[in-house]
C-alpha cells in the first residue's frame, strides 16, 4: 500500500508562487504513477499532471502547462507541484493520488488547500 501527505499550501497573493510536496511512503516512488489534482470550491476533481518512472510527465491542462510542473525526487520519495503566476481561479484543494499507472488511482492523500484572494 501507499501513503500519501501533502504539504506546501498556504495563501499567496495573484503572481506569488507556492511548491507542493507530496510524501510518498509505504513502496518506492519508482514503482507507482503519482499525479497531482485541483478541485476548485463547489467543482469536480482535475487532473493536472502525472509523472510515473522516467516517462516525460503528462499534462492534462494545457492551460496550466506553462505555470505548473510536475518533478519528483526518488531519493526523498517525494513528488513536487510547482505552481508559478499564480491566479485567484487556482484556489481550491490539492490533492495527490497513486497507483500503478497514470489515469488508475487507488490511493489518496488529504490533500492541501491553497488559496488566491481576488
Amino acid at each position: 500500500q501507499l501513503q500519501l501527505v501533502e504539504s506546501g499550501g498556504g495563501t499567496v497573493q495573484p503572481g506569488g508562487s507556492l511548491k507542493l510536496s507530496c510524501a510518498v511512503s509505504g513502496r518506492s516512488l519508482d514503482e507507482y504513477a503519482i499525479a497531482w489534482f485541483h478541485q476548485a470550491p463547489g467543482k469536480e476533481r482535475e487532473e493536472i499532471s502525472c509523472i510515473r518512472g522516467r516517462s516525460a510527465p503528462t499534462y492534462y491542462t494545457e492551460s496550466l502547462k506553462g505555470r505548473f510542473t510536475i518533478s519528483k525526487d526518488n531519493a526523498k520519495n517525494t513528488v513536487y507541484l510547482q505552481m508559478n503566476s499564480l491566479k485567484p481561479e487556482d484556489t481550491g484543494v490539492y490533492y495527490c493520488a497513486g497507483g500503478y499507472f497514470c489515469g488508475d488511482f487507488n490511493y489518496w492523500g488529504q490533500g492541501t488547500q491553497v488559496t488566491v484572494p481576488s
